[in-house]
């Protein structure tokens, strides 16, 4: 298989410029190494959609209370970006002008988009999607967001003729990032690239550096997989991890190491990441050894189980562990 962008060194890189033209993937790698030798930590972030918790006016003062230094940002088809707020303002990324006002806002802040997410629905309108993405491509690269996570999810195709669908999709997809630093994060996520077996297949049959994994943690425990095997998962796709969703599941004892229906349970077990099963420690030190360089994104689907005024707190906390763990030693 050809490297990962990630995986390429700053060495490659300088030897690269001295004849022959210099791929977006090495220019990506020179960029992701630079950072990691000035700080050799992870940020924490979180997703946008958390940030109304906080009932702070605007998203810029809602992320400084929670103590992130960065934002995964939901885009829409029409290039709006719904969670990010403040008072009578929106943001969208169609126009110059958007961009630029995005752009600088941020950097005035000090703070990161760490990728940008979208809700896809590939297998019902095709054409509509790869335009979306067109779009949001040339988006992050004026922005200088290298990850962009999707959705390969199963809705009217099925069995073989989805994945065949799903490489076409993939190659179409890769090829829309060819000659940027940018790279595509399918999350594992529902009924489909949940499957270990169908995930490896379409990174083996797509073959791309810039197609790889948004490890959502939780999300192979949901689908059924024992706890045990979350580790093996984690450590078979962590040279493939781009992005991350950490959130976790406290399952009663005598199931977390069985086999459980898909979704067992979810709404009663999910919890904060500070009390789940999933030891966060491990996967720090999984990803780490696979010199993963993107941010740790917060991802809390249990907020509901706790008051309102205990929610911002409970968010606090999960940052911190997070930032903790961004300053891991390998």
């Amino acid at each position: 298989m050809k490297k990962s962008p990630y995986e390429l060194t700053r060495r490659t890189f300088v030897k690269g410029m001295a004849g022959l033209a210099i791929s977006s993937a090495t220019i990506a790698a020179q960029r992701n190494d630079k950072s990691s030798a000035r700080s050799g930590r992870w940020i924490a972030a979180c997703r946008d959609s958390l940030l109304k918790t906080t009932k702070k006016p605007d998203c810029w003062s809602a992320m400084k209370e929670l103590g992130v230094a960065g934002v995964e940002v939901e885009v829409d088809p029409a290039l709006a970006c719904p969670a990010l707020y403040g008072p009578e303002k929106t943001y969208n990324l169609a126009t110059d002008s958007g961009l630029q006002a995005l752009k600088d806002r941020f950097s005035e802040e000090g703070l990161a988009i760490t990728g940008f997410l979208m809700h896809n629905r590939f297998d019902e309108r095709l054409d509509e999607e790869l335009e979306w993405n067109r779009k949001l491509v040339k988006a992050a690269q004026e922005l200088g967001v290298k990850v962009i996570r999707i959705d390969i999810v199963s809705r009217r195709t099925k069995g073989e003729e989805f994945f065949s669908f799903a490489v076409k999709v993939c190659k179409q997809l890769c090829d829309i990032t060819e000659g940027t630093s940018v790279a595509y994060g399918i999350e594992n996520h529902g009924n489909t690239t949940n499957d270990p077996a169908f995930l490896q297949r379409l990174f083996d049959a797509v073959d791309s550096p810039h197609l790889g994994l948004t490890l959502d943690t939780a999300n192979f425990y949901w689908y059924g997989h024992p706890l045990d095997d979350l580790y093996k998962n984690f450590e078979r796709f962590a040279p493939k991890v781009f992005h991350t969703h950490c959130k976790s599941i406290r399952y009663p004892e005598d199931k977390k190491n069985v086999r459980r229906p898909m979704g067992w349970e979810y709404g009663k077990y999910a919890c904060p990441i500070y009390e789940g099963d999933i030891d966060f420690r491990k996967v720090a030190a999984i990803l780490r050894k696979a010199n993963y360089r993107g941010a740790l994104c917060l991802e809390d689907e249990s907020l509901e189980k706790y008051p309102e005024a205990e929610r911002t707190e409970v968010l606090r906390k999960e940052i911190a562990l997070l930032k903790n763990l961004g300053k891991m030693e390998a």
